[in-house]
């Protein structure tokens, strides 16, 4: 829907990354790897963004960095709308591309509906990090995540010793995140 409402795959690409992160500062490159697209797609993109006034720059040293322009009168509305589009998965997305996660995904009942007030997310990570973010998600979007962090060994270790909880885990119906199972 977004990519119909902004004309661009890769700007819709670019807003949800941004909007989703509103404090971070990413440069170009950086972005094109978290979205996968071309960096110079990703970067004619950025300065369409920036002429509208929607993105705002900054150079630090030889980079130059893009962040989403929180001041424009243009940002309480479009977060609004590509929280709207994108759902809780699409924020999920966004937030975990930018962290030092190797592999998420959503399981439970909230795969089947939506609507549920609480999901279950099983984020496989070396890092905590992640929940600063994740408690932005659930005041966004009013809904508990319920979070299982395990740590990359613990998984791997799991895995291949054949977990009764984890294969059970992973053969149930799912939205998959980001990395590999």
């Amino acid at each position: 829907m977004l990519e119909k409402l902004f004309t661009s795959g890769i700007r819709a690409n670019i807003m949800s990354l941004l909007f989703n992160n509103p404090e971070e500062k990413f440069y170009v490159r950086e972005i094109a790897r978290l979205v996968n697209k071309n960096p110079s797609g990703v970067k004619r993109e950025l300065d369409k963004l920036q002429n509208m006034d929607i993105v705002s720059s900054e150079k630090e040293g030889n980079l130059k960095y893009f962040k989403v322009n929180i001041n424009s009168p243009l940002f309480p509305e479009l977060k609004g709308l590509i929280a709207k589009s994108l759902g809780v998965p699409g924020a999920l997305k966004s937030v975990l591309k930018t962290s030092d996660v190797k592999s998420a995904f959503i399981y439970g009942p909230y795969v089947d509906n939506t609507n549920l007030p609480s999901l279950d997310l099983l984020v496989v990570s070396d890092s905590d990090q992640i929940r600063k973010p994740l408690d932005d998600i659930e005041k966004r979007f009013g809904r508990t995540i319920n979070l299982t962090l395990i740590s990359l060994l613990d998984y791997k270790s799991k895995k291949k010793s054949g977990d009764r909880d984890l294969k059970k885990l992973l053969a149930a119906k799912k939205i998959l995140l980001m990395g590999r199972l």
